[in-house]
Order: structure tokens, then sequence, then C-alpha cells
């Protein structure tokens, strides 16, 4: 019997967090009657599970202190919660796009929506901080399931200029809920009891539950299916570690998410706790810093083919070093004065719209060969980072800011050395 001949697909170009846009073959139109199309449901579906993680995490970040009051939990007890929510979501993205390769799309997205809901029920109803943690962590896995499953429903159906103009449309989403999710819960905080936020996001869960049911048809069939799952992705893995530039633009992308997460994890207990804000005052700040990170990234967006990128990162390397510098210095000799405070955290929160897109698009660039693995890896790397320094950041408790300050020039300076030295030419 003959084997059956295959003819690769041209490369049109790549996506982070996806494949090559040529793995999959352009669908004409009428080929197949049955044959899945790419929706404005669909798209609207993706969109929706893409701001459910931050949504669940900046609703919740105005009210640690009162979290930490209600349930005797301490600052750092509290940014535990933080740390479980990161790990599980690293966890759920690495694990759950090799198992959907295998089982296809629709049952597994639907099961992740599902326990995202529950755990969500689990930390509206929590009696202590350590099931408050259990619950983020499965919350937090469920979501980052859900979220690489939505983006991988987009790559099975479109290819070329329109997967490109429907991954930016997904991907700006992720400027938008930083701003959104802050002011919400601070609404929240002020109308009601910091639980609401979950209960919130536990109808949301639902709502999502029949926007899939609805919306989003299994999309990867039978035959597009393969067996490799983890045993593959591992191997992948390891080839893509052998890479020495790939490995420092991961040092650059995980340090910058450390740093930023320092912020993230402390800064309602610096604000509020030492400074006197209150939560909707914060949220407004929170929201203001968002905004000027994706301003940032929007620039250096145009940027690109014009000035070098890795300048780019430079110079939010450069920002971001400047921003702890300054943060330290008001911790140990001014008492952490609130102008100092409010400064360096925008210009932190700026920075990493000029380091994160850019660095991840030229991690991107050393592994051409294994895409969805370097990218998976990277996103692996970010959320591992954020979930172990929010409880660092905290080991002060709410009376000083100087392991925030502390943690944000190592990160800084972490992913300095990973751009000069690991990433250099």
């Amino acid at each position: 019997m003959n084997e059956p001949t295959t003819t690769a697909p041209a490369h049109l170009g790549y996506c982070p967090d996806c494949e090559y846009l040529g793995d999959h073959p352009e669908i004409e139109p009428g080929l197949d009657p049955g044959q899945a199309r790419l929706t404005s449901a669909v798209v609207a579906t993706v969109v929706f599970l893409t701001a459910i993680a931050p949504l669940a995490t900046d609703m919740y970040v105005p009210a640690f202190p009162r979290v930490a009051a209600e349930l005797g939990g301490s600052a750092t007890q509290v940014q535990l919660t933080l740390t479980t929510f990161f790990v599980g979501m690293a966890l759920g993205q690495l694990v759950g796009g090799p198992v959907s390769d295998q089982r296809g799309r629709r049952r597994p997205l639907l099961a992740a929506v599902l326990v995202m809901t529950l755990a969500s029920i689990a930390c509206a109803l929590t009696p202590t901080i350590g099931v408050m943690m259990a619950a983020r962590f499965v919350q937090g896995f469920a979501g980052g399931w859900a979220m690489v499953i939505g983006r991988a429903v987009v790559v099975d159906l479109a290819t070329g200029a329109r997967l490109v103009r429907v991954l930016n449309v997904i991907a700006g989403v992720g400027g938008i809920a930083p701003i959104v999710g802050p002011l919400l819960g601070a609404v929240i905080l002020q109308l009601s009891d910091w639980r609401v936020s979950f209960w919130v996001v536990a109808s949301l869960g639902v709502l999502m539950t029949g926007c899939v049911l609805a919306a989003v048809p299994e999309t990867l069939p039978p035959a597009r299916r393969h067996g490799g799952g983890l045993r593959a992705f591992a191997r992948a893995g390891r080839q893509v570690l052998r890479n020495r530039r790939y490995v420092g633009y991961l040092v650059v992308c995980g340090s910058a998410m450390g740093a930023l997460f320092a912020y993230v994890a402390t800064s309602a207990f610096v604000l509020q706790s030492m400074n006197g804000l209150s939560p909707v005052a914060y949220s407004v700040d929170f929201a203001a810093n968002a905004c000027g990170m994706t301003v940032a990234a929007l620039v250096a967006a145009r940027l690109a083919g014009r000035v070098a990128t890795r300048s780019v990162i430079l110079v939010g390397q450069v920002a971001a070093l400047a921003a702890g510098a300054a943060m330290l210095i008001g911790a140990l000799w001014f008492d952490t004065p609130l102008p100092v405070v409010v400064a360096s955290f925008f210009v932190l929160m700026t920075a990493q719209g000029l380091i994160g897109g850019n660095a991840g698009a030229l991690a991107s660039a050393e592994v051409p060969d294994h895409p969805g693995t370097g990218s998976a890896l990277l996103g692996f790397v970010q959320w591992v980072a954020a979930g172990t320094i929010a409880p660092l950041a905290g080991l002060g408790g709410e009376q000083t800011a100087v392991p925030m300050a502390v943690l944000m020039i190592a990160g800084a300076a972490v992913s300095l050395l990973g751009l000069l030295v690991l990433a250099r030419r």
C-alpha cells in the first residue's frame, strides 16, 4: 500500500500563544457545509474567556485589607491567594492545550468553565484563608485551561490576515480588563461585601457556560486530533530550552512579570493601609496605571520596524529599575510618601508595556520550529514568577514597602541581565 503524501502548508505568520498561522490550511468557503465557522459569536465568547482571569484577580485586589481582617490572615497569607491563583493559571495553560489537542475543544472547555464557576462559589463562601487558597488554585487552573482552549478554537477556524485581526481584538481585552476590574471591585466594596466580587465571577461563569453551549462548536474533528499530548510537549520543551537566546528572553519576561506582581500584590496595602486611600481612590489609581501600560504597548507596536525592538525593551527595563529605586528610597528614608508611590507605580506599569510584548515576540522568533511550545513555556514562567513574588512582597506586613521595592529592583535587574547577557547577539 502506498504511503499517503502530504504537503506542508505555507507559513502565514506567527502569533504569540498560537501556532504558525499556516499550520492549519485555509478552508475555502463552501468546501464543507458542515465545517465550523468563525462567527462573531465565537469571537465574543473567546473574548469573554480571556477577560475572566484578570477580572477574577483585579476585582479582588482592592479588598485585600478587608479579607485579611475578616479571615484573620496576615498580608502574606492574603497574597498567597494570588500565588495559588497564578500557579493554577500557569499549570492550566500548560496542560489544557495538549489535552484539548487529544480530546477536542468543546467538552474540555465546558468542563473548565463549570469548574471555574464552582471554585468561584467556594471562594465566596470560604470560612478560612486556607480554603480560599485552595479554591483560588482551582479557579486559576480552570481559568487558564479555558483561556488556552479559547485561543485554540480561534486558531482552528481562521488563518492568515483574519486570524491576525481576531487575535488582536482578543489581545485588546488584556488592556481593558485590568482597568475595569479594580473599579468594579471598588464599587462592590462601597456597596456591599468583598465576597460579592466572587459571586459576580461565578455569575459570569454561568453566563460563559451558556455562551459556550450556544456559540462554540467542536472545532477540532477526530481526524485532526493527535496523541502526542504531554509527552510530545516535554520533548519539544527540552529542545526549546537548549536555545540560549530564547532562555534569555524567557528571563526577561519572567523577571519583568515578577516586578509587576510585586506591585499588584502589595499596592493595596501601600496605598490604603499606609497612605489612607479609599478603595475607590485606589482603584482609580490602579486603572490609571493600567492605562499607562496599555498606551505604552500601543506605542511599542507603532515603533515596530522603526526602532530596534531590543532598544525599546531596554528603555522599559531602565525605567522599571528607576521606579524600584525611587520606591526603595521613599520607603527607607521618607516614610513612603504618596507622590513617590503613585509616580513609581505608574512608571513601573508603563514600562511593562514596553517589555512584555516585545520580549515575548523575540522569544518566539528564536524557536520557529516549536512556536506553540515556546509560547506555552513563556506563559508558564510568567505566571509562576507572578505567583512566587506575590507572597514575598508582603513579608514586611502592612507597615513597610521595603520588600516590595527590593523585589521591583531585583526583577528589573534580572530582566536586564537576561537581555544583555543571556540574549546577547
